[in-house]
């Protein structure tokens, strides 16, 4: 996966988790972070709080 790739899945997660307020987008999330996962070996939450 590229970098370009990656930067997507982790804007996607964090207007999702904006969205989330109103809305019910748990498993759309759980699906980002799981793609993350297994394209890095790293949680996404992990990475969002390093940045």
């Amino acid at each position: 996966m590229k970098k370009s790739e990656l930067r997507k899945l982790i804007s996607d997660y964090t207007l999702l988790k904006i969205k989330s307020k109103n809305h019910n987008v748990s498993e759309k999330l759980k699906e980002i972070e799981h793609r993350y996962y297994h394209e890095t070996g790293r949680k996404l939450s992990d990475d969002i709080k390093l940045s």
